[in-house]
């Protein structure tokens, strides 16, 4: 991560700590990367809740409860499992806001319909609707995915201070 995302994540985790807010992650593509990029900093404790790294489907289903059949519907790269990825994420946790990323990073797994690059975000905020974000970056390679990925995660979590 780059210094300037550390920097940003820092800010995004005492605002969270301004307002007494806690934080989930449930990530699949980005392989908990958006967790390691705030507990990075000191003090991220007090914010950070906890976070999921549900690479599988088994792992989507058992750990914050995405229904398998959601899955074998739509497939796990899709919008559906994005918001049941981050509402599971609050469900089974203690925080105030979760966020749910799944995408194909690459550079094997894409389709006609499910190119590398694709990655479909949840957030998910007690008392609020779930938001969704699709972001098709295209195939960057698998690195730079993800370090986008991460990004537009942060950018859903300040939103959500809003």
């Amino acid at each position: 991560m780059t210094p300037e995302m550390t920097t940003r994540a820092a800010a995004l985790l005492d605002a969270y700590k301004e307002n007494g807010l806690k934080i989930a992650t449930a990530e699949s593509c980005t392989g908990g990367l958006v967790a390691a990029l705030l507990t990075e900093i000191s003090g991220s404790s007090a914010v950070v809740e906890r976070g999921f790294v549900t690479y599988s489907n088994e792992a989507k289903t058992e750990l914050i409860g995405v229904p398998a059949d959601l899955i074998a519907a739509h497939g796990a790269v899709s919008e559906p499992v994005a918001r049941a990825m981050a509402e599971g994420a609050l469900a089974h946790s203690r925080a105030d806001v979760a966020v749910g990323i799944t995408g194909v990073a690459g550079p094997t797994g894409g389709t006609d319909t499910k190119p590398v690059g694709l990655v479909h975000f949840g957030l998910a905020r007690k008392g609020a609707a779930t938001v969704h974000l699709e972001r098709r970056y295209g195939d960057l390679g698998r690195g730079t995915i993800r370090r986008r990925a991460v990004e537009d995660a942060l950018s859903l979590l300040e939103q959500a201070l809003r």
